[in-house]
């Protein structure tokens, strides 16, 4: 992908239609979701062990098997957000958008500065963090950060092995570990990288992620506010080396950046490195005709 492509910016139409405007979802066989297989792409930069990662990540059907077991988990049966493929690669291209913008304005990875890595081995952390942060919703929501620990550990020993030494494998599997924890509600991130995915997580918040349980009737003001969020923008700041635009047809999404990115973004160790602003449109969208308790 070229650099120009490194700009994230999401909307609803970047997803793929589950269902049809109003219509409760249509299971399909494994057979067809795996056919509708979701590519994992990110810009790599002249980075080859992340484009040699990415490629072992495409050729591995048990990985996307269990993304699609986590959406379904997530979707299907908890009427939840996006957790399946679709929402790690949005994630994977925010995290890894986010550390380039942090380098380019001077900020260390932590494996640059604790272990003396490259910065291109702290994209692989963050890359390789967000594709699994998710992976035990396969096994059930209730503590999926731990489950997806145990997951990660067993792909990250298959994959890593063939960029990597004995060594630096055990360092960046760790470092990927970690990331992966520390994305739990009250997370404390020891590391730029696991920061950088914790807030990464965060932002995947755009309408296109609220739609299925919102249409199907999840009324909340967690499915609300996410369906008031119109995009995400993730570019270069002017005072600080991000700056996150947040594009808003109605009042009730801040209660996504008030409550949910703030307590996100609250010990991340980002803190002094983003900028956040909300937009609403002028004429704000009208989200609900009626709500029965």
């Amino acid at each position: 992908m070229s650099e120009e492509q490194l700009r994230v910016e999401q909307k609803a139409g970047d997803r793929p239609q589950e269902r049809g405007e109003g219509e409760p979802a249509v299971p399909r066989s494994l057979d067809d979701r795996f056919a509708q297989r979701i590519r994992m792409t990110v810009p790599d930069r002249h980075n080859p062990k992340l484009r040699a990662l990415m490629d072992a990540v495409n050729a591995d059907d048990e990985l996307y098997g269990l993304w699609i077991a986590a959406n379904v988990n997530a979707v299907e049966r908890l009427h939840m957000t996006d957790h399946g493929p679709v929402h790690v690669k949005i994630v994977m291209n925010i995290a890894v958008r986010m550390l380039r913008l942090l380098v380019d304005g001077g900020v260390v990875p932590s494996v640059v500065r604790n272990y003396e890595m490259e910065t291109g081995d702290a994209e692989v952390v963050v890359a390789l963090a967000a594709l699994l942060h998710d992976v035990g919703m396969s096994i059930h929501r209730a503590d999926h950060e731990s489950f997806s620990l145990f997951i990660a550990d067993r792909k990250l020993r298959e994959i890593l092995p063939a960029v990597y030494g004995p060594g630096p494998e055990v360092v960046v599997r760790s470092e990927i570990l970690h990331a992966i924890i520390s994305h739990r509600s009250g997370g404390a991130p020891l590391t730029l990288e696991a920061g950088v995915v914790r807030i990464a997580d965060a932002l995947d918040m755009a309408k296109g992620r609220s739609r299925i349980p919102f249409t199907s009737g999840s009324l909340s003001i967690h499915s609300v506010s996410a369906a008031a969020v119109e995009s995400v923008t993730i570019e270069a700041g002017q005072g600080k080396p991000i700056r996150i635009t947040v594009e808003l047809s109605n009042s009730a999404g801040l209660f996504q950046l008030d409550q949910l990115l703030r307590e996100k973004l609250k010990g991340s160790g980002l803190e002094p490195y983003l900028e956040v602003d909300a937009k609403v449109g002028e004429e704000e969208k009208r989200l609900l005709t009626d709500f029965r308790l």
